[in-house]
């Protein structure tokens, strides 16, 4: 093929998926595939610039606008920048701007950027009232999507939004934003969609772009999104800073939302460490970004710099790794849990994903494979966001060849053969067999896990292998463990041996917190066994307590109530209880006297709620119970008080209904001094 054969093959594909993408808001190839085919047609037109025409890709930015809109006409071009994908591509971004400088070696600061992946729209102010928004379209006309916009509570209607403000309001300016979903909102609307029956969308930005351009402004209105806005297009009658980081307090000031994750960067070394930052950062804060955009802080020395085709020179985009990629669900597997829980797991096309070679991923449930319509066959998007477990994002329906098969729930254990069992209101799929061999070596890995009992020199492999021969038929079993037994083993020798039985002895003296998390119940982690052990003291204790005494613990839902109450009822996990008791395990909270104590206390109950100022919740009960006081879970015409910090919820309202006292944190302390 020669070099003008694959320039036009590149660009119909390009201007294919920019379609797929800025207009239908349904692509149908990754973020990275588009990119590595742009970069393709970037070079083969840097090698051959006698191919370059007007109407390419790397010649325009977005796509051409819908007809169903009323078109707009920037007031100037709305801009998209090259990308850099590492700090070897931003230094030579830094060398290649030095050509036209005054100085190449002139000292340079710059403003590091999220890069946000929503819906680019343009904000038109005629004296202070907004008066026009539009999408970026091609970069020189847009879609007029006012009525729309007018609907994001974020977006001003009136600058200054302050009306104290004494800043001067220009004739006309022109803003640009993003408008996007925040993560976890969208989570809620998609949700909310598949119980409707409505679409269900793929990501953000599509959500985003897709809620924008609704022909009903109300089907906008009802959806959660909102706006950051990072840069001036058009002033008129006034003078704005000069620097990019004043600018974006200028914004502030005027009343538009600008995130706070930008950054001010002295030098080009500082950028690149900021760009290593925002790679573990990304997935800590709630709205997608796909990079960091680096802008020379000097605008208008920015702006003398010129363009390189559609890009400024002055400014471009460092892109993340890759975290989603497309390839082929090869096939599903049923993967036994701990709790009995049948869970799908993708086995995919092997694909490299920041990195990182991916074989397989999470398919979550199979009301989610359900919903998505996903299909062995299917042309998957998988996304990879840091350590986070692989899982698919949903099919590439138009990719579809008619080869694709339905994904159907298991109607047995793959493991013993037993009828699986689905617990009515619960999405999950269950082996109910107790004996079930997968599921004992899954609950002895957890048990002796980190996280729980943290027994030293008991690996994964270690627990499969009892379990297989025998040496272990319940949770228990691995504190009568025989030495001579393990000896016999292969691979056992006197040291491994004496490192395992070690540990086991040291493990209990660990906490009864440890040991109920351990044990594995339905919804029981760490921080709800912490919950109950605080509340009960012991698991004899708990034990006894009812569904009801459970929900009345604030953070004990009833699905944890009732998961609970079942488990300890049941006469398998009671003879457990028994075998753990024989052998040591720590079944109740050992108190202890505070010498630094007194009695100011004696006799009142004290329920407590909300965040205080200086101590924790936790620490607020050591001191009441130091003092002599008793804490519980709930409040009750018992309770002589509650101490309320901020946030305090259901409980307040109980207790001024049943005429409770509340004190706070300062009062506890009057009373204590």
């Amino acid at each position: 093929m020669t070099p003008q054969e694959r320039i036009a093959n590149l660009r119909d594909e390009l201007n294919f998926h920019l379609y797929r993408y800025h207009v239908l808001d349904s692509p149908v190839i990754t973020d990275a595939e588009y990119d590595a085919l742009y970069h393709e047609l970037v070079a083969l037109e840097r090698e051959n610039p006698e191919l370059i025409a007007p109407n390419s890709p790397t010649q325009r930015a977005g796509a051409e606008p819908l007809d169903a809109f009323e078109k707009v006409e920037h007031p100037a071009p709305i801009l998209s920048l090259s990308n850099a994908f590492n700090a070897e591509d931003l230094y030579a971004w830094r060398q290649r701007i030095g050509r036209y400088l005054p100085d190449p070696e002139m000292k340079l600061d710059y403003v590091a950027e999220p890069k946000l992946d929503g819906l680019t729209v343009v904000l038109t102010y005629e004296n202070g009232r907004f008066t026009q928004g539009a999408t970026r379209g091609n970069g020189e006309v847009g879609e007029n999507i006012t009525q729309n916009l007018r609907t994001i509570t974020a977006v001003p209607q009136r600058i200054p939004v302050d009306p104290n403000s004494e800043l001067a309001v220009p004739p006309l300016l022109v803003v640009r934003g993003e408008v996007f979903f925040p993560l976890d909102k969208f989570e809620q609307f998609n949700e909310r969609q598949r119980l409707e029956e409505k679409q269900v969308y793929m990501n953000p930005r599509n959500a985003a772009s897709g809620s924008l351009r609704q022909l009903d402004p109300k089907i906008t209105g009802e959806r959660p999104l909102t706006i950051f806005c990072y840069d001036l297009i058009i002033w008129d009658g006034i003078d704005v800073p000069d620097k990019q980081w004043d600018r974006l307090d200028y914004l502030r000031q005027l009343g538009f939302p600008v995130t706070s994750d930008s950054q001010y960067c002295p030098s080009i070394e500082a950028v690149a460490a900021t760009y290593e930052q925002w790679i573990e950062k990304r997935n800590q804060i709630n709205y997608e970004v796909d990079g960091v955009v680096v802008k020379i802080n000097d605008r208008p020395l920015a702006d003398s710099l010129g363009f390189v085709g559609k890009d400024p020179r002055g400014a471009v985009a460092m892109k993340f790794p890759a975290q989603e990629k497309t390839t082929k669900l090869l096939d599903v597997q049923v993967n036994v849990g701990r709790t009995g829980i049948l869970a799908p797991a993708a086995v995919l096309e092997p694909v490299e994903i920041g990195g990182v070679t991916v074989r397989n991923a999470t398919l979550h449930n199979y009301d989610e494979i359900a919903r998505k319509d996903i299909r062995i066959s299917d042309t998957v998007i998988v996304k990879r966001a840091g350590d986070v477990i692989p899982y698919i994002v949903g099919p590439v329906p138009d990719l579809r060849d008619g080869s694709e098969q339905p994904i159907e729930p298991p109607t047995h254990c793959p493991i013993c053969g037993e009828p699986a069992l689905r617990i009515p209101g619960e999405v999950a799929i269950y082996c109910d067999n107790p004996s079930c061999p997968e599921q004992l070596v899954r609950r002895i890995e957890y048990f002796v896990s980190r996280g729980a009992m943290d027994v030293d020199g008991f690996g994964s492999k270690t627990g499969a292998l009892l379990a297989e021969v025998g040496l272990v038929k319940d949770l228990a079993d691995i504190y009568y463990l025989n030495r001579d037994e393990l000896l016999a083993l292969e691979g056992f020798k006197d040291k491994k041996v004496d490192n395992l039985l070690n540990g086991l002895a040291a493990s209990k003296s660990q906490s009864p917190v440890r040991f109920l998390t351990a044990l594995g119940i339905r919804f029981v982690g760490n921080v709800v066994a912490g919950l109950l052990m605080d509340e009960f003291g012991s698991i004899d204790a708990l034990a006894a307590a009812s569904q009801e005494r459970l929900e009345e613990i604030e953070g004990i839902g009833p699905g944890t109530a009732v998961s609970v109450t079942t488990w300890f009822a049941d006469e398998r996990h009671q003879t457990l209880l028994e075998k753990f008791r024989a052998a040591g395990l720590p079944f109740a909270v050992e108190q202890t006297e505070d010498e630094s104590g007194s009695d100011k206390l004696d006799g009142l109950t004290f329920v407590i709620t909300g965040t205080l100022p200086t101590m924790s919740r936790n620490d607020a009960k050591a001191l009441i119970q130091a003092n002599g006081g008793k804490v519980t879970g709930s409040v009750s015409k018992k309770t002589d008080y509650l101490l309320a910090g901020e946030k305090a919820g259901s409980k307040l309202t109980k207790a001024e209904s049943l005429g409770v006292s509340v004190i706070d944190e300062a009062r506890l302390n009057e009373m204590l001094s």
